[in-house]
């Protein structure tokens, strides 16, 4: 045996007999005992329903006060409602409740027969606004600050810049892209649609109606392809880490299992932001409403991930060029790539702690009037 076998801890005969056992019933546990953590939901309650709406009011915990202004958990489409609630201890949803604040989540749920056909702005029409204004009825009038990741965070801040009635006290965003040229895996994409004149994969999408669950999952997965081809290795020399593997196995869960895209708003991403990168100006003009980002009047965030590649730092921060009526806008960075900047093992000391900080500024001051 080589010493630098010796040195990765692989079957290094000087480790100690516990820590082999430990790591023989993490690996048992994590392949065969189905799974080591704790991914059971934080309770909730459905007070609300629409068309691919269902609006869950989280359960208080015991024996914390209440404070803060209430705040909606918005997901992008695709993705379980899950990625706030990932594990015990490392759920988003969790923390807010934990912390005391009134904390509320939209869920869009499967799609299903003509909910395939739906686009952008239904959401943006039909979903965010009657959930928003349930939640501020329902937590006695008071606004609400919006928290995105991903498209959830652009169907947010859109939402925002059309209706300046709602009551909206803030937009807190995760890994939203605005300015799609600056994502390196869209380029091959881009390439085929100007040669094409978006026509080839325009039509696949037209004629699939939605992409299918497994596809997504597939797609999601490849933007870190060489972290899925070194698994095998890395639960391997990670073996001893119950921490770590709990972690693998909670993000498992939510790329094994995405969720049905709707084939309208795909092909709207695809024309206009993949290929005409129309979000990049601030202006998209909808069936029904233009969005219009300098409209937007309150508070907003957008973290970026350090070592996202599905959404680089570049195309995250572009918004801040575009929110010219915002009257504080907040560009942080912090460790993670796409999913793990929400809700990876270091965004309780980071991303949490600047929503954290956003928040609790924003609970005291109102948005600017209009008037």
């Amino acid at each position: 045996m080589t010493q630098d076998v010796r040195k990765r801890g692989v079957l290094d005969p000087k480790r100690p007999m516990q820590v082999r056992r430990q790591s023989v019933v993490n690996l048992w546990d994590f392949l065969v005992k189905g799974g080591i953590a704790d991914t059971t939901r934080q309770p909730s309650e459905i007070i609300d329903t629409g068309r691919t709406r269902e609006l869950h009011r989280y359960a208080k915990a015991k024996g914390v006060r209440s404070k803060g202004l209430p705040v909606l958990l918005v997901p992008p489409l695709g993705a379980q409602a899950s990625c706030f609630d990932l594990r015990r201890g490392l759920s988003l949803a969790e923390e807010l409740v934990n912390q005391g604040r009134p904390t509320y989540l939209v869920d869009y749920g499967p799609l299903t027969g003509e909910d395939r056909k739906v686009g952008i702005e239904h959401f943006v029409n039909d979903v965010l606004p009657p959930a928003i204004r349930k939640v501020s009825e329902d937590a006695g009038g008071k606004d609400v600050h919006l928290i995105g990741w991903c498209m959830g965070g652009l169907l947010s801040i859109a939402t925002t810049s059309i209706y300046d009635d709602l009551p909206i006290r803030s937009v807190a965003m995760v890994a939203s892209p605005f300015d799609t040229s600056k994502i390196p895996t869209l380029a091959p994409i881009r390439a085929i649609g100007k040669l094409t004149d978006g026509r080839i994969i325009g039509t696949a999408l037209k004629a699939a109606g939605s992409v299918p669950a497994p596809l997504v999952s597939i797609g999601f997965k490849a933007t870190a392809l060489p972290t899925y081809l070194k698994k095998p290795r890395t639960l391997w020399n990670r073996r001893e880490d119950r921490e770590f593997l709990g972690q693998i196995q909670a993000v498992d869960v939510v790329m094994n299992n995405m969720l049905a895209y709707p084939g309208r708003a795909t092909l709207q991403v695809y024309q206009r932001m993949a290929l005409r990168n129309e979000l990049a100006t601030g202006k998209i003009q909808g069936p029904t409403h233009l969005i219009d980002l300098a409209k937007v009047t309150v508070p907003v965030m957008n973290i970026a991930g350090k070592t996202d590649v599905l959404v680089p730092q570049a195309a995250a921060h572009h918004v801040g060029t575009l929110l010219t009526g915002s009257p504080d806008v907040r560009l942080p960075v912090a460790p993670g790539g796409h999913l793990g900047v929400l809700t990876g093992t270091q965004a309780p000391q980071t991303t949490w702690q600047e929503i954290h900080a956003f928040l609790n500024d924003y609970d005291r001051r109102k948005k600017p009037s209009t008037t």
